[in-house]
């Protein structure tokens, strides 16, 4: 009966070793429950049944997750599940607009320092100077740097 428990948990520990691999990377619940896992099936290994059975405890259970580590990732179950889309868009060029200091607009968005604003019918992203400013509060375009507009209101 203690092998069998001991099995179990060693079992368990790879299985949720690799879910916290694949499914939910980070530490979580997953990882600790694996550790815990693997640290009673060891330690149950060596009271029950010695040193011996703790020693080949200790090596099947890392051997085993380190199989199931590499037998997954070379399978193609990761390709299948894995994001295929590239990133065709851009950042905003500002150079493509005709924004020029001193111009006026009206925010589109609540500018929460950061939001947009339609100046002379272009929609832009623009940083306000004045704090938080509502949708709809006309502005006035005070500078341009590094590519980022700052908007006062006006």
């Amino acid at each position: 009966m203690d092998i069998f428990i001991i099995i179990i948990l060693v079992i368990a520990a790879v299985l949720l070793f690799m879910v916290e691999l694949f499914i939910i990377p980070g530490i979580s619940l997953a990882s600790f429950a694996a550790v815990t896992c693997l640290v009673v099936a060891n330690y149950l290994a060596y009271v029950d049944l010695g040193s011996t059975a703790f020693v080949i405890t200790l090596i099947v259970s890392l051997a085993a997750t380190l199989v199931t580590v590499i037998l997954f990732m070379r399978s193609k179950t990761l390709d299948r599940v894995s994001l295929k889309e590239t990133i065709s868009s851009s950042v905003e060029n500002l150079k493509k607009t005709s924004v020029k200091v001193g111009d006026e607009g009206l925010t589109t968005t609540r500018l929460a320092l950061v939001g947009y604003a339609n100046i002379y019918d272009q929609i832009v992203e623009v940083t306000s100077c004045d704090g938080f400013l509502n949708a709809d509060t006309p502005v006035k375009v005070e500078r341009i740097t590094n590519g980022t507009i700052y908007v006062r209101k006006q």
